[in-house]
């Protein structure tokens, strides 16, 4: 579909809006188009307000992922990344809303999280990452304006994107284990273990696994707000074991869960506009060209699909996909890589979270600026959640990884060109601690073996030049020593 059709729909949409009787009309149902897509404003208000509360969970998981590290051992402040977190998720939904017109949420993107914090940060410093957030976020708008989005999300096979979207899920699902102290690495034997010594240790583990529990069965009843219910629950439960059994300060890994002085606060926006550009030089070009292509695939891959498959169900696209407003939708996610970089927050992504919205009705933009509005109240109650533990967090994160791991069923693991290169790519994420490794490897592959088969030509140009940059991603270093560079 091209950037034309795209705007011609969105002028067609706006013509039909316009062709009915304003009279009677408020501004707000005009700008909107509330009324021509069959919604009301309190339709759209409940709506946005359950968005909201499907996925303020990212402004606990965003700042557990982030809280590593960088290459010179500084970490980033926690209530400044809550800030961030709320205030990038805010901006970048308001103008959703108010741009695209759909009802769609944004905030932090936990794949892109995890390659800034575990294949950028040790690399670099933290503003450096964020420069390469920024970066990132440019090139989708890049490719939105030139239409060179949809041709390169339609040449990458569909079981690949299957398989991406997969180990993003593992490798979430492994930081969520590994913060909770549920996965140590091992001083003897094999890699990782239970625990610190193969046996779970502590109170605050056990709230890891009774607050996944509870999380987990709650979906199983398929109770609207899972993973927010299981988190309130498991942050009672830790009140309670804290003040029962005060298991000590130090056995909290983000420390006790207490309300420490007042509920509210003004918001601590120490790292807003803490972005560098250059100085990449320690990491090595390849490196950083290969970790921007990784923050591209990591942020744009499901957007679509997801954009696609909630405006189908709020009844705005049509059969082939096409929607009022996908070209601006897509340009306002893109730009999410850029804000979510500036607020240093990570970049920001259309959350599949906004499809409960429309359950209850929502089909404008209003909803979304509702979304917005409560994202940016919370940049005022930083203390508040900080109450919540961070093992009681991690649980989340597993419970996300669990539910991306439900594209498995669009592969057909009887065909064996198909499920190796999928295979290699989930299990390669988290086992490397690297999505670009998984995708490396994924891609390799599938043209390998379909050049094997005799069907050179099927994967691609496209495929077989991501081919040759991976090839030599993962033969960099043979490749410098042998010309001598190192």
């Amino acid at each position: 579909m091209t950037q034309s059709s795209l705007e011609s729909v969105t002028t067609a949409d706006d013509a039909g809006a316009g062709s009915r009787p304003s009279a009677g009309r408020s501004w707000l149902d005009r700008y909107f188009h509330i009324s021509h897509r069959g919604s009301t404003v309190p339709r759209e208000i409940r709506g946005g307000i359950t968005t909201f509360m499907a996925m303020c969970y990212i402004l606990l998981l965003n700042p557990l992922i982030l809280s590593g590290p960088d290459a010179s051992n500084h970490t980033l402040s926690h209530a400044g990344l809550i800030t961030a977190t709320a205030f990038a998720a805010a901006l970048s939904t308001l103008l959703m809303g108010f741009v695209g017109k759909v009802p769609l949420a944004l905030a932090a993107g936990l794949g892109v999280s995890g390659v800034l914090s575990t294949q950028v940060a040790p690399h670099m410093t933290w503003p450096q990452a964020m420069g390469m957030c920024v970066m990132y976020g440019a090139v989708i708008v890049l490719l939105v304006l030139t239409g060179l989005r949809e041709l390169i999300m339609n040449a990458i096979p569909l079981a690949l994107k299957h398989a991406i979207t997969m180990g993003i899920g593992m490798f979430i699902a492994l930081i969520g284990l590994v913060k909770a102290g549920f996965v140590h690495a091992s001083t003897g034997g094999g890699p990782v273990t239970l625990g610190p010594a193969g046996e779970l240790a502590g109170w605050p583990v056990l709230i890891f696994c009774v607050t996944l529990l509870i999380v987990f069965m709650l979906q199983a009843r398929e109770m609207p707000g899972a993973i927010l219910i299981g988190i309130v629950s498991g942050t009672v439960l830790a009140v309670v074991v804290n003040a029962a059994f005060d298991p000590g300060p130090k056995a909290w890994r983000s420390g006790p869960p207490e309300l420490k002085g007042s509920a509210v606060s003004m918001p601590d926006f120490s790292l807003f506009g803490q972005v560098e550009f250059g100085g990449w030089g320690s990491a090595g070009a390849m490196t950083v060209t290969m970790v921007v292509f990784t923050l591209v695939l990591a942020g744009f891959f499901d957007a679509m699909a997801t954009i696609i498959g909630v405006g189908t169900e709020a009844k705005l696209a049509d059969d082939r996909g096409r929607m009022p407003g996908l070209s601006k939708a897509l340009f306002v996610d893109g730009a999410g890589g850029a804000i979510g970089g500036v607020s240093g927050a990570s970049g920001q992504t259309v959350f599949i979270e906004s499809a409960t919205g429309v359950g209850e009705g929502a089909r404008t933009g209003l909803s979304s600026v509702v979304t917005g509005l409560f994202f940016a109240a919370c940049l005022f109650f930083t203390p508040v959640t900080r109450v919540v533990p961070g093992e009681v967090a991690a649980a989340a994160l597993v419970v996300i990884g669990a539910m991306m791991m439900s594209n498995a069923r669009h592969i057909d693991w009887n065909d064996r060109a198909v499920a190796i290169p999928v295979f290699l790519t989930v299990v390669l994420m988290p086992f490397t601690y690297s999505i670009t490794a998984g995708v490396g490897a994924g891609v390799i592959a599938y043209t390998a073996i379909k050049a094997a088969q005799g069907k050179w030509r099927e994967p691609g140009a496209f495929m077989w030049a991501l081919t040759v940059v991976f090839v030599g991603y993962f033969a960099l270093h043979p490749i410098e020593h042998w010309l001598g560079v190192k």
